[in-house]
């Protein structure tokens, strides 16, 4: 198990305090492993883990308390018999009823810190900003970083350099469990395909009630097939009729809603850079683990730059920018990156190989006249960087603390 720092170092220094930490991602990508990352920094600060109550709520054993009013007399049971501050896990939490109630009754009856995660980015929407409001802090979890992945699988292949580990990673992706399977490489396509159908059926099917599963899975691999390449509703629409499939643009923004709100998907808007204004037509979609697109649909190397994209931005999320598609007149920036007033440019490209590539990349940055860091990444061993633009080696790029 490793220690997930990154994450780590936002959590606790609301360890303790009277606000419910949250925290939310696609199914696997390690939130119950936080859990227990929470519960080992307790008991080093002193804490006895008498004082913990743990429920992992896709256990079939803790059905029977899936009602709000049944968690909360188990639980008010249970911190009866414990001396000081009660310590309280639910994992899985949205499939308790009315979980929200229970946990705001919970917070103000008992003397209780309370940690809990969930699937489902609509977890802290609705009622709960009514039960919960400004009385929690969410963290959102993601799949491994390179970093994370090179230091697990370091563990399988102590001997593999830097270079033949991202290789690896370009096709494993980051899910965590992959690590108990030693990366082979049938086991993880199996766990991964299964993992796949299992945020489909459970976070997508049945918490929306979707009938047409045929038509989900059609816009899902239409999605894994165009990671990172801007398209509109509409587009999907036609390319959906020449399929004999008749839909309306309204249904494929919904089912599109219901994959980013479990996680599966995020949704990348565009930004004028002269006019500083969001544009509503032609998002980009990106994948949470592109472990998961190799598995489900294949051709990770094929498609080495869209890939590549796709690690770039789980990585800008995982350090907590903000991340637009730049359109500058003709040309766009890949990424425009802001954190608190800090504001980053990036560009990816798989190589650099000839002088049109370099100055595509590069000229790209033409008319941004601000001082705020520009960057081309790619998987070139050489520098060239160039004009006040930085050139990065993705590897070392992703590997680096600090981009500012």
């Amino acid at each position: 198990m490793i220690k997930r720092e990154l994450y780590m170092k936002r959590i606790r220094p609301f360890i303790g305090s009277d606000l419910v930490k949250v925290m939310t991602g696609i199914r696997r990508c390690g939130k119950s492993v936080m859990l227990e990352l929470i519960k080992d920094e307790l008991k080093a600060s002193g804490v006895d883990s008498s004082q913990f109550i743990s429920i992992n709520f896709e256990d079939m054993r803790y059905t029977y308390l899936q009602t709000a009013q049944a968690l909360h007399d188990e639980i008010t049971k249970l911190a009866s018999s414990i001396d000081g501050k009660v310590y309280l896990f639910f994992d899985e939490i949205q499939e308790v009823t009315d979980w929200e109630k229970c946990i705001n009754s919970l917070r103000i009856t008992l003397d209780c810190d309370v940690y809990i995660t969930g699937s489902n980015a609509k977890l802290l929407s609705g009622e709960l900003a009514t039960y919960l409001g400004g009385r929690y802090v969410e963290f959102i979890i993601y799949p491994f970083s390179f970093a994370e992945f090179l230091e697990l699988y370091h563990l399988t292949a102590p001997d593999e350099s830097i270079s033949s580990c991202f290789q690896k990673y370009l096709v494993s992706g980051g899910m965590p469990y992959l690590s108990n399977l030693r990366y082979a490489e049938e086991p993880s396509i199996q766990y991964l395909t299964d993992l796949f159908n299992s945020v489909q059926l459970k976070d997508i099917v049945k918490r929306n009630k979707v009938r047409d599963v045929d038509l989900l899975e059609r816009i899902t691999a239409y999605i894994m097939s165009n990671i990172g390449t801007p398209f509109s509703a509409s587009s999907l629409v036609k390319f959906l009729k020449n399929e004999k499939r008749s839909v309306s643009a309204d249904t494929i923004l919904n089912y599109l809603k219901y994959c980013c709100d479990a996680y599966l998907f995020y949704q990348v808007k565009r930004q004028d850079l002269q006019g500083k204004q969001l544009l509503s037509s032609n998002e980009k979609y990106y994948i949470a683990d592109h472990g998961i697109r190799e598995a489900v649909f294949g051709g990770n190397m094929r498609d080495i730059n869209l890939i590549l994209e796709n690690i770039i931005y789980m990585e800008l999320l995982r350090r907590g920018y903000t991340v637009t598609v730049g359109k500058e007149g003709n040309k766009e920036v890949d990424f425009v990156c802001d954190k608190r007033g800090e504001r980053l440019y990036i560009q990816v490209t798989y190589l650099l190989a000839s002088p049109e590539t370099i100055q595509r990349e590069f000229g790209v940055y033409d008319n941004i006249r601000d001082n705020f860091p520009k960057y081309v990444v790619s998987l070139d061993e050489f520098d060239m960087s160039r004009n006040g633009i930085k050139h990065r080696n993705i590897r070392d790029f992703l590997l680096e603390d600090s981009w500012a």
